[in-house]
């Protein structure tokens, strides 16, 4: 008698369906522009460096193991000696940075060094300190 009976509130309407899912959305470009995006760039870097590695290189493996690239074995493969006389087979997959590049031998003539201020432009931290005043 004094109870009166309740009912169910109609939920949303014709328009409910693309507002609820616009924030998934949203969420879905925000996880791309800022994880998957920088890691498949970050993964083509790594790709690259490891198929750019030869002879010579100092690398690093994944392990944390320093040394100098002595042989390709094959295109899995590297030789790396770590200490004098000393050379282990490593996964070219497992490396983790080339710390230094060797240089093709282009001619006799040597590199200048990159703070040489003999007839270059200086760079502007040269001109502040005065590294052109003789």
């Amino acid at each position: 008698m004094f109870i009166s009976p309740a009912y169910a509130q109609a939920a949303g309407g014709a328009d409910g369906g693309f507002a609820t899912l616009l924030p998934l959305v949203l969420i879905f470009v925000v996880f791309y522009f800022l994880l998957i995006r920088p890691q498949q760039k970050r993964a083509k870097q790594h790709r690259e460096m490891l198929g750019a590695v030869r002879r010579g290189d100092k690398v690093v493996t994944g392990g944390g193991i320093m040394g100098t690239v002595t042989k390709v074995v094959n295109d899995d493969e590297l030789a790396v000696e770590i200490a004098e006389g000393i050379k282990i087979r490593v996964q070219r997959s497992l490396l983790a940075s080339v710390q230094s590049k060797s240089q093709p031998a282009s001619g006799d003539a040597a590199p200048a060094p990159a703070n040489d201020a003999g007839g270059g432009p200086l760079g502007m931290l040269g001109k502040l300190l005065g590294g052109g005043k003789k």
